[in-house]
């Protein structure tokens, strides 16, 4: 069993840890502006942080426009730029994408009691489960804790009254994948397939480890001593957690989300909508975090943690510019500080002061 990371999605601590490192050595390169734009200074800088390989998809224009990967898959083996990641948490906006593009064709309802299709047998007797919408999973308000493992009977239940306050579950997310299979008698990969990875052409994305996997490809995830950890091997899909992509076609799918593709107004509109305050200046929408930037600007944001993984990804839709960062170690969050100041300027800067406000 995976150990459990609560920081996996909440970029609360990871940011945190990087204003600590802001004036350590780490960043003392500061002032070569234009590390990024050479390549042999950005592998020597990922070297310094033990970072073993960086991924990154650089969104301007509403569309893809840069993707990039540095360092090694195995020993003098340059990663390339077709790198398999397992991006954690990152499979939540799928999850959720997936969902409101059924939204939108009217075939699903955000406010529909779940229970009609789904109840888990741990709750059955809990009245509170005929709160459950997909509203309130899409923006963590159901509940639940993150994972049931977590509690001490092993057993899913209410930490609070559904919709009444925010607390992040990966066990919503799979709640509402097992209602989406009740209702449509399909698979979630293959509903994800369906209305996601084959119009996008994102034929190296899957939520199931098998044959496909190009191992030659593929980022192992590693400790921040360089261990490497076995990698997580799912034969069902998971709603929450262990997507396999690349850079280009998760940048891709961002694109798409950046853009509306497949969404009514409505539905577009819900998602980037504030559905719960998470702290000042921040909020959680439908499938994704809210940072308010101000003068009407804002960012969407998710992150993922596991075991080797570490993966944020920013999207700003009034400018339709985007980053995404994919890391293959414990500590990769040490070098999102100085990507995201890079990439995405002022901009950037105030997600940061966000995020690291008391």
């Amino acid at each position: 069993m995976k150990i459990f990371y609560f920081i996996a999605f909440q970029l609360k601590i990871i940011l945190l840890g990087i204003a600590l490192f802001c004036n350590q050595t780490v960043f003392s390169q500061e002032q070569k502006q234009g590390i990024f734009d050479n390549d042999q200074e950005t592998e020597k800088w990922l070297k310094e942080n033990n970072v073993p390989t960086l991924g990154l998809g650089v969104i301007s224009e509403g569309k893809l426009k840069q993707i990039r990967v540095f360092g090694n898959l195995k020993r003098d083996s340059p990663a390339p730029y077709n790198t398999i990641w397992n991006v954690a948490s990152l499979t939540k906006p799928v999850t959720a994408i997936t969902t409101l593009k059924l939204v939108s064709q009217g075939k699903w309802d955000l406010d529909e009691p779940l229970y009609k299709y789904w109840i888990d047998p741990d709750i059955a007797n809990d009245p509170n489960y005929k709160l459950l919408t997909t509203r309130i999973v899409l923006s963590h308000q159901t509940g639940f804790p993150n994972w049931r493992y977590m509690n001490k009977s092993g057993k899913l239940d209410f930490k609070f009254k559904p919709g009444t306050q925010y607390q992040y579950s990966g066990e919503g997310m799979e709640y509402l994948r097992k209602a989406l299979e009740k209702k449509f008698g399909k698979t979630l990969d293959q509903m994800a397939s369906e209305l996601i990875f084959q119009p996008l052409k994102m034929n190296d994305t899957q939520f199931i480890w098998n044959d496909k996997v190009d191992l030659s490809r593929y980022a192992v995830n590693y400790d921040k001593n360089g261990n490497a950890y076995e990698p997580t091997k799912n034969k069902t899909a998971n709603a929450a957690d262990d997507l396999l992509t690349t850079i280009q076609d998760y940048g891709t799918f961002l694109c798409s989300v950046i853009n509306g593709d497949g969404l009514s107004k409505k539905v577009y509109e819900e998602m980037n909508s504030h559905q719960v305050t998470t702290k000042k200046d921040k909020y959680f929408g439908l499938g994704f975090e809210i940072y308010d930037l101000g003068n009407e600007n804002y960012a969407l944001s998710h992150g993922g943690a596991d075991q080797g993984v570490q993966t944020p990804l920013f999207l700003l839709p009034k400018t339709k510019q985007g980053l995404l960062i994919f890391t293959n170690v414990d500590d990769g969050y040490k070098v999102y500080f100085k990507l995201i100041k890079y990439f995405l300027g002022e901009n950037g800067k105030k997600l940061i002061e966000i995020e690291t406000k008391s």
